[in-house]
């Protein structure tokens, strides 16, 4: 949704970035084989390669180091992008450093990676990448908080350095909310100040966003370890009617 209200020229180089990031989530995720960081290395490697040729014969990654190639995107993103990726093929626990760099290679690079392609400028981009790291993390913690269940009981992981899923309690959750919601106000001052092409949709999904957090924030840290919460199609449609149709403010 929030990608249909990027400007039309925008909307194929998010859609690249999109769906590489996407390919390796799926790697990880949901591939099954013994090689799985074969595979994710390959694709790592296949990428990189392609970034200094022009080229590659998987269309994913040809769109992406196309995109790359245009708006200076490079391996200083790229790597602890993958890195991230590596850090989720074995079941862990995370303290706090491995926490924080598994945040800044899974999201927040990923939002530097879009950053590229809203500025196309490196004063402008200079300028916002505070905030756009800072989104970034905050979308990402909002998905540990909404994967809980099935990332600790399913997949075997466990982000937050706090505490352990059994220890995972109301009080512990009102700090990690916290923290994310420290995450959302530094983003907002660089929502305000990205081009027109982009602000809008970028608004979007951080409306989004912080409507999940606010029906996480109020439900209880028992609940989370049960069901997955979400905010429901009709919601979404009326997030998207309403930002669509409003004014696009700096």
């Amino acid at each position: 949704m929030s990608i249909r209200l990027f400007k039309q020229s925008l909307r194929p180089h998010i859609y690249a970035i999109y769906s590489l990031v996407r390919i390796a989530d799926e790697i990880v995720d949901s591939y099954i084989g013994p090689d799985k960081e074969k595979r994710l290395n390959e694709l790592e490697a296949d990428t990189k390669l392609a970034l200094t040729t022009g080229y590659s014969i998987n269309p994913i990654i040809h769109a992406f180091v196309t995109t790359a190639r245009q708006f200076s995107i490079g391996s200083d993103l790229l790597t602890p992008f993958f890195k991230s990726m590596r850090m989720d093929i074995t079941p862990k626990t995370f303290d706090q450093k491995l926490y924080e760099t598994y945040i800044y290679g899974s999201a927040e690079v990923v939002g530097l990676m879009c950053l590229k392609v809203f500025t196309n400028d490196t004063q402008a981009y200079e300028q916002l990448e505070y905030g756009a790291k800072h989104l970034g993390a905050a979308y990402q913690k909002v998905n540990f908080l909404r994967d809980i269940a099935a990332d600790a009981e399913v997949l075997g992981r466990w982000y937050f350095p706090l505490a352990s899923f059994d220890t995972f309690d109301d009080s512990v959750k009102a700090i990690i909310v916290k923290d994310i919601e420290k995450d959302f106000t530094e983003a907002a001052h660089a929502i305000a100040s990205l081009p027109d092409s982009s602000r809008k949709a970028v608004r979007l999904s951080y409306k989004y966003y912080s409507e999940l957090l606010k029906r996480i924030k109020l439900t209880s840290a028992s609940e989370l370890k049960k069901r997955r919460i979400r905010v429901n199609d009709i919601q979404k449609t009326a997030l998207f009617v309403r930002t669509s149709l409003g004014r696009n403010r700096a």
